[in-house]
């Protein structure tokens, strides 16, 4: 399809505001194209040429399941060969592409995707069920990290350092930073296009050729993603696509000898998995981001309306499938219960229906896989402790061919229970009762993740305390916006620590694209 071009609108998720009238007008008219051309074929993208795998699988819209999104290729291990085979033959003249022209292409990629944002949001809303907000931010963010990461590149010189001399004016040291090959690109469904385009886009700024695998929930956004990188003029071979199940295009991918490195963004089993294989023959960079169970902490002294607002925010945006998601709440017993009863009203009135209709906040969760979740979750909370509110499937409204659930709270449950400690990746929040903000941090800190965590006190101590000893990567303090999520290239460097990231380097910061290369020290005696 082409997307219909938008005038240049700055969109995050922070400064957006629903009230803009003539973005809804403009998303409205995207819309409408976007659904005139649903039902396509779509094809994997293998050394520069569009090109049919072993049969099929169709997409269905979460909103409504009789909406088909399209048909796409079914990637095998043949196709996987022939695009790594592909990517290696491209590889090092790309690498010999000087780097300010590599950066000028995948500047004119991301230039091009906020050329498409609404046609590319319309289809990214349709496809996994986001509001047209969080689609919009979504469709920015990965023009801005394409944009955020070229200028890291410009910023390090190339990652070409002089180093030091020991006094003989002949000897002419340097650091450089050199490609490792091929990438493999393994992303999620949450964040399409944003959790693609940030690691291809690295890769290929390093001088990397990629193979890349979409979720098979979301591949449209993938190949709208991979024509940006076609229209701005990445050579044949130097991007790859190739659809398909994990079990056979993912696995080939990650066993495959003629793969130098691996990016993989999903869940904590998986990666972990990944992790220990990957590497067994040689060491590879393997950059595994994954799941995250996020606290927020209240301290009696934090802006309650403010704490509940931002909890609300992040436990519920895009119906809690965001790794970044505020999924438990510690809360200082004197201001328990006022907490709950405000965090209950604002989630009593968020509107949850069709993503597609400006009203609707929240939309569907992504299949019935992760209804489930939620149901036995629910029914968890319910046998143990109390549903504060929430918890039930929707089936009336239109909603019935759909992946509906309400939004819940619940609570009166021991800190030590499951619902406290698994990432449920859907619509649900836990809120517990602590004694001190020392028992809040003891709390939040014993998990096996480390993604992100958030604060509400109005005193400076505490809030010193928490940035002091919060075993997360991304810290939060009195934020409205959203207890534990919202992130932008540039502005908050996002990555995990412990079992929520594999390199200690986060995403959207100027550490990103190093990682996609190898050190080398030329030393050169005239």
């Amino acid at each position: 399809m082409t997307t219909e071009s938008a005038p240049r609108i700055k969109i995050t998720y922070a400064t957006l505001r629903a009230d803009n009238e003539d973005l809804h007008a403009q998303f409205e008219k995207a819309l409408a194209t976007a659904r005139a051309t649903l039902g396509g074929d779509h094809r994997n993208f293998v050394d520069g040429t569009w090109r049919d795998g072993e049969g099929t699988f169709e997409v269905r819209s979460p909103i409504d399941t009789q909406i088909v999104l399209g048909t796409f290729a079914r990637g095998t291990a043949a196709d996987v060969d022939e695009a790594v085979a592909a990517a290696r033959r491209a590889q090092p003249a790309w690498a010999a592409t000087p780097w300010r022209e590599r950066v000028a292409i995948v500047k004119r990629a991301g230039d091009l995707i906020s050329e498409r944002l609404m046609g590319y949001s319309a289809l990214m809303a349709i496809e996994v069920g986001k509001n047209r907000i969080e689609a919009l931010g979504e469709v920015e963010e990965s023009a801005d990290l394409l944009r955020y990461y070229a200028s890291t590149m410009e910023d390090n010189d190339g990652y070409d350092h002089p180093m030091g001399n020991l006094g003989d004016a002949a000897v002419h040291t340097r650091s450089v930073l050199r490609p490792h090959g091929v990438f493999a690109v393994i992303s999620p469904f949450n964040f399409p296009m944003a959790l693609a385009a940030g690691p291809t886009g690295a890769a290929l700024l390093a001088g990397n050729t990629v193979v890349f695998k979409p979720s098979t929930a979301s591949p449209l956004s993938a190949v709208k993603l991979v024509e940006a990188y076609i229209d701005a003029g990445v050579p044949a071979g130097v991007v790859n696509l190739v659809m398909g199940p994990g079990e056979t295009v993912g696995q080939t991918l990650q066993d495959h000898p003629g793969i130098d490195g691996i990016v993989f963004t999903g869940s904590y089993e998986v990666g972990m998995r990944l992790f220990h294989s990957f590497s067994k023959s040689w060491p590879r960079p393997c950059i595994v981001e994954m799941g995250g169970k996020n606290p927020a902490i209240v301290s009696r002294r934090a802006d309650l309306d403010e704490a509940a607002e931002g909890i609300m925010r992040s436990a519920f945006g895009f119906g809690g499938q965001k790794c970044s998601a505020n999924s438990r709440v510690y809360v200082e017993r004197p201001v328990h219960d006022e907490l709950v009863r405000l965090l209950v009203e604002k989630t009593e009135a968020i509107t949850v229906g069709d993503p597609l209709l400006r009203s609707s906040w929240m939309g569907p969760i992504i299949d019935q896989r992760a209804v489930d979740r939620h149901q036995t979750a629910v029914s968890e909370a319910r046998r143990d402790g109390t549903v504060f509110v929430g918890g039930e499937r929707l089936t009336d409204g239109g909603m019935e061919r759909g992946f509906y659930v309400e939004p819940t709270v619940v609570g009166n449950l021991p800190t030590s229970h499951r619902l406290f400690r698994d990432e449920h990746f859907a619509p649900f929040t836990a809120v517990a009762a602590v004694d001190s903000l020392d028992e809040a941090l003891t709390l939040a800190n014993d998990s096996a993740y480390g993604l992100t965590a958030g604060v509400y006190s109005e005193d400076p101590s505490e809030v010193q305390q928490f940035l002091d000893r919060a075993q997360a990567g991304v810290l939060y303090v009195n934020r409205r916006a959203g207890a534990t999520t919202g992130a932008w290239p540039g502005i908050q460097a996002f990555g995990g620590w412990k079992g929520s990231g594999s390199t200690g380097k986060a995403g959207l910061s100027m550490y990103y694209v190093a990682q996609f290369m190898r050190e080398q020290s030329h030393t050169v005696v005239d």
